[in-house]
């Protein structure tokens, strides 16, 4: 089994895996990780750091996809996440590796960025990562990134939650969610 966990930069993707990982042991996987580990080994890799989560994401896509394909077929089970899984990557499977896929979007409504953006979203983006650096993104990127993914989720079919008063009311239906998918491939599964 496979739990994607997808969606912009600072909405909680790396603390929710931690946060399943530690529920139901499952190990979890940074797309960051991939993306720096490939940079700092070959700067030639056909991306840089600062490129759009698109054009990463793109050139990340058929490892990512490689590694879900091989974890399901040995039936071994892994979060992944990262903002450089977009919506349309989902549905880029059969039928047999789909049964095994639970995928989850998180976002934020523009009336919470515009109440919680310094307050809390940039505040909390360091709670598993050390993120050193200044946050470089105005309110109205961010926004726009957030209606953006809203969109292509919508377009894609795919499970978005989107997050528009209170966080951690709101992020346990992402939790929820979760639960209930997990159950029933186990059930699927006997």
């Amino acid at each position: 089994m496979i739990i994607l966990v997808g969606g912009i930069s600072c909405t909680g993707k790396t603390l929710m895996s931690q946060k399943l990982l530690e529920r139901y042991k499952i190990p979890y996987f940074s797309i960051d990780h991939l993306k720096m580990g490939l940079y700092r080994s070959d700067s030639n890799c056909g991306f840089t750091p600062m490129d759009s989560n698109e054009v990463i994401g793109e050139k990340l896509w058929p490892i990512i996809k490689g590694i879900i394909m091989t974890n399901i077929e040995n039936n071994q089970n892994i979060i992944i996440e990262g903002c450089y899984l977009l919506p349309n990557f989902v549905k880029d499977f059969e039928r047999e590796y789909l049964d095994q896929i639970i995928s989850v979007f998180i976002g934020f409504s523009t009336d919470y960025i515009k109440e919680n953006f310094t307050s809390n979203i940039i505040k909390h983006r360091s709670a598993i990562e050390t993120r050193d650096y200044e946050e470089d993104r105005p309110i109205t990127q961010f926004i726009n990134e957030h209606d953006e993914l809203r969109k292509e989720c919508i377009e894609n079919g795919v499970e978005y939650f989107e997050i528009d008063n209170d966080y951690e009311k709101e992020i346990q239906k992402v939790y929820d969610f979760i639960g209930n998918s997990i159950r029933q491939v186990q059930i699927n599964n006997k």
